[in-house]
């Protein structure tokens, strides 16, 4: 199974039309959303083509597919737009054998962690910079934000297929990876 994640989209039509661009060309078997799916919020500024509805209807063409949860930025209200689950903190999915972990990263991340068992993995967004690492018994990854990105990184994305796990940039460049 091959899963392709984004986080932090903050309501980017543009953004959002070239990763699920990448998407389709990847052959994704789910779209992995880590939330901050339509709004900015009050740290961000406006991102290029700041459309909260048409990244709604986007991603609603999508629903079959797509695996969420939800972001600090995200709200009920959301969910009323939305034709699929993005409400929970968390939710866990098997890979290989391996439980994933899935959050926004507000509540649970690298400082404040799950109850994970070796080798498990966490994934997360919100903070906008891509991670690949083991950290102390588990895996600590992070596709960064295809719309926002922070501390000078290029917008990312993430792919998992079988046990590797790479971060690319749009251009579909290796940004990151790690063998899992």
């Amino acid at each position: 199974m091959k899963l392709f994640f984004i986080s932090d989209i903050h309501g980017s039509l543009y953004y959002l039309k070239k990763a699920l661009e990448i998407y389709d060309r990847e052959k994704a078997d789910y779209l992995v959303l880590l939330g901050d799916a339509l709004y900015h919020g009050a740290r961000n500024p406006l991102p290029k083509d700041y459309n909260p509805k048409e990244v709604a209807t986007l991603l609603n063409a999508y629903k079959e597919k797509i695996i969420a949860v939800r972001g600090n930025c995200d709200s009920e209200v959301d969910q009323m737009v939305i034709d699929y689950p993005m409400m929970g903190d968390y939710t866990m999915i098997l890979h290989n054998n391996r439980r994933l972990f899935l959050t926004h990263g507000h509540i649970y991340n690298k400082d404040h962690l799950p109850n994970l068992s070796e080798n498990d993995v966490l994934i997360h967004g919100h903070t906008h910079i891509p991670v690949a690492e083991k950290y102390n018994y588990i895996y600590l990854l992070n596709p960064g934000s295809i719309t926002l990105p922070k501390e000078n990184n290029p917008h990312t994305y993430g792919i998992l297929e079988n046990n590797l796990f790479e971060i690319k940039d749009l251009d579909e460049n290796i940004v990151k990876s790690i063998q899992l």
